[in-house]
């Protein structure tokens, strides 16, 4: 990439996948004109995907929106900063005031995880606003993992990842790294990684209905019949115990219920698995032997284990395997990260412990997870009325679409224009937004600063970097922490108060506690002074900067000279690298008895549900999904870089299925779910097994009243309207996006 005599380089993380990969950005003027991987970034290494590539059309968008825009007479007409914050003000808090905090609902979409406001400010607002109506894209896609952690750790986000960099051995089950880039597993160069695996004479197995780009480079490809991967983990457990390989290792002292699990799979056994699964009974037994057998090995799971009706039992057993081989906390298995704003470490010992069911949903009567409620339940939380509580009459969408989603977004279409208020934060007018009754535009990622709150607690090797706007903010935007922060006081009753007020809380409220806490760093001193020492040019730098001496790296506010700050991490501005990711139980524990309780009450309940399971036998196709390495969710559909090629809303559909139906590559089929139909065009391929077809996620861009030019001009289709949010994971809330039951006919055909 050459640059001009006018153009200037700036550092930036990208933002738009898991792997957080650091970017050179060409910037000429206030625009980028070219991204490249930033070599000496200490966690990328200069790696970049075609996304990451594309930022500069993502930045540039022209359908962004670059003003807010607020209802009136019906029609969404540009407006002033005030004038929308004036309108979000009179549209919410009449509602709290007659109705309660929780006929307002909330709904989280997956970017907020890729911004410092979104990690920022929606937790003080959920406090602030009091509400049970809350939604996220958790419950769509990972809710299960944090369910499983709570249980097993006593802490949802205690998310162990697997050491790529040191393993033997990788069991990959649902996942599809070389397209995702990785999902709660945050490594720069997945590919190179498992590339790098093989050539030091590692071994990687691949689980998965399709022949993926993974599965290809896989030294075993397993096809599995969807939705049945917790069958097969627990068979594989059952053979450990069969088989005298169980070796806890040094995690002994610290796991309990060791003989109850073994007592919980015993009808598990290869033999009854096989048919279920759809595996030779031998083929089970080696892969719980060769997962035994390695000098070190993890078990990793996504997506595809996640959103099946058995998602919180495949993703405890993904742990019950890794602890039953002694790999769980040791290099070369699976560890827990420590990132640089985690708490201050408290002393190992017994925790509150994790709870489910706390409240539970109005109408289905669904039970809370983690604070959440199903995102499939939102419509029918909207629209229909009982006589346990008031619906939801407002919502605010950050950076959500769940028209595209979740489950029947015909259905919450509709919910949506009966809201007596919405307001959503987007860049874009898409097809959630479009309902809204003010829409706050966020700027362009290249106007934002950058630090990785979350993905940095999923890396695979602790480090922490962190990057300034790259360019000024434009004149008549506003910064996203500023939105979220006006939002924040807005909702409350509060608005009109300075937004700067809302860091000062959070920053008042946090050193307050620390200094009570006997562990902490900073404990007995004045939090007044501690404050006053805090630097940044902005509040949510100086709540960085308090994140980073409170945390386990941290300076302690000078109790540590040699420890992390804000200064520090400035003058590194390729990063901060923390080491290799180290055994750190205990000290994760929060369960009431401070050890690994490996039988959770909730998860041996929902067990005879799986050993149901070995008895059905789907009859006729069943749908999964499908990730492209050059989309994320939704919103990407609107870069012309970024669609084309394999990157299509096509059909894929094995060659005896489609003669067997009469269905012609190219040609389009109807597709019939319990939610509705669709239409797209048929893709012949043997890259998914018979009796399974696949449709990607985030299409169906042809509704009325959104501005996504380059997506409406090739809109797909939107496979969650075959599903009508009736089928969830019963611990979790999570909906079944895959292995559900569908219809194939070619157009014209009878279905």
């Amino acid at each position: 990439m050459s640059t001009t005599p006018d153009s200037r380089t700036a550092l930036r993380i990208c933002p738009l996948c898991e792997a957080t990969c650091g970017l050179t950005l060409t910037i000429e003027g206030t625009r980028v004109t070219g991204a490249r991987g930033d070599r000496d970034d200490v966690f990328s290494q200069g790696f970049i995907c075609p996304k990451g590539a594309s930022f500069g059309a993502v930045d540039a968008d022209p359908d962004r929106l670059r003003t807010p825009l607020v209802r009136k007479d019906g029609e969404l007409r540009e407006a002033t900063w005030e004038e929308a914050f004036d309108a979000v003000a009179a549209g919410l808090r009449p509602v709290v005031e007659r109705h309660g905090p929780h006929a307002v609902g909330v709904v989280l979409g997956n970017p907020n995880v890729h911004t410092m406001a979104g990690a920022l400010y929606p937790p003080v607002l959920l406090t602030a606003l009091g509400t049970h109506s809350v939604f996220t894209a958790s419950t769509l896609d990972q809710m299960p993992k944090h369910v499983s952690s709570g249980l097993l750790y006593g802490d949802a986000n205690a998310i162990p990842v697997p050491d790529l960099d040191r393993t033997d051995h990788l069991l990959l089950i649902g996942a599809n790294p070389l397209e995702s880039n990785g999902s709660l597993c945050t490594a720069p160069d997945f590919p190179g990684k498992l590339k790098a695996l093989k050539q030091r004479g590692g071994t990687l197995t691949v689980i998965d209905p399709r022949r993926t780009r993974t599965a290809k480079l896989a030294d075993r490809h397993v096809a599995i019949r969807p939705g049945t991967d917790a069958t097969l983990l627990a068979a594989m457990a059952h053979v450990l115990f069969e088989e005298k390989l169980t070796d806890l290792g040094e995690l002994a002292p610290l796991v309990q219920g060791l003989e109850e699990v073994a007592d919980a799979v015993r009808d598990f056994t290869p033999e009854a698995a096989a048919e279920a699964c759809d595996i030779d009974a031998g083929t089970i037994r080696t892969l719980a032997r060769e997962l035994a057998a390695a000098p070190t090995a993890a078990v990793y799971a996504r997506i595809g284990s996640c959103t099946v009706p058995h998602g919180t039992l495949a993703s405890w057993l993904v742990d019950v395997l890794n602890i039953l081989t002694g790999n769980l906390d040791q290099p070369g298995g699976a560890l827990f990260p420590q990132a640089a704003t985690d708490k201050t470490p408290r002393p190992a010992g017994p925790g509150r412990g994790f709870a489910l069911g706390r409240w539970h949903s109005r109408v289905s009567r669904y039970p809370e997870a983690k604070a959440e409620l199903p995102m499939a339940a939102l419509a029918e939380e909207i629209d229909t009325a009982t006589d346990d509580g008031e619906p939801v009459r407002a919502l605010i969408a950050v950076a959500a679409n769940p028209v595209l989603s979740a489950p029947d977004g015909e259905r919450l279409d509709k919910a949506l224009d009966s809201l007596d208020f919405m307001v959503s934060v987007d860049p874009y007018l898409n097809e959630t937004s479009c309902h809204a009754h003010v829409v706050l535009p966020p700027p362009p990622p290249s106007q934002s600063p950058h630090h990785d709150f979350a993905f940095n607690t999923l890396a695979i090797r602790n480090q922490v970097r962190y990057t300034r706007a790259a360019v000024p903010l434009e004149p008549g935007r506003m910064a996203e922490t500023e939105i979220l922060a006006r939002l924040v006081l807005a909702a409350t009753g509060m608005h009109g108060a300075d937004p700067e007020a809302v860091d000062a809380m959070v920053i008042d409220q946090t050193l307050g506690k620390s200094v009570k806490e006997p562990h902490s760093p900073v404990h007995g001193r004045d939090p007044r002074e501690l404050a006053a020492a805090l630097i940044g040019e902005s509040g949510p730098e100086r709540r960085l900067d308090m994140m980073l001496r409170l945390g386990p790296y941290g300076d302690g506010f000078g109790l540590r000279p040699e420890g992390l700050n804000l200064d520090k991490l400035l003058d590194q501005p390729h990063g901060i690298d923390l080491g290799p990711l180290q055994p750190r139980l205990p000290q994760p524990l929060k369960t009431r008895s401070g050890r690994v309780e490996l039988l959770p009450r909730p998860i041996a309940d929902d067990l005879p549900r799986l050993r149901a399971a070995l008895r059905e036998r789907p009859e006729g196709l069943v749908l999964v999904g499908r990730r492209h390495l050059r989309s994320n969710n939704s919103w990407m559909h609107n870069i012309p870089a970024l669609t084309g090629g394999s990157n299509r809303c096509t059909l894929h559909i094995h060659p005896d299925d489609a003669e067997r139906l009469g269905v012609r590559d190219g040609a389009p089929v109807r597709v019939k779910g319990a939610g509705g139909e669709v239409t797209a065009p048929a893709e012949v391929t043997d890259g998914v097994r018979r009796g399974v077809v696949s449709l990607p996620h985030g299409w169906g861009h042809d509704r009325p009243g959104t501005r996504l030019t380059h997506a409406a001009a090739s809109p797909g289709v939107n496979v969650n309207q075959l599903l009508d949010g009736s089928l969830l994971d019963p611990l979790s809330g999570t909906a079944v996006l895959n292995g559900v039951p569908v219809d194939v006919a070619p157009t014209g055909a009878t279905l």
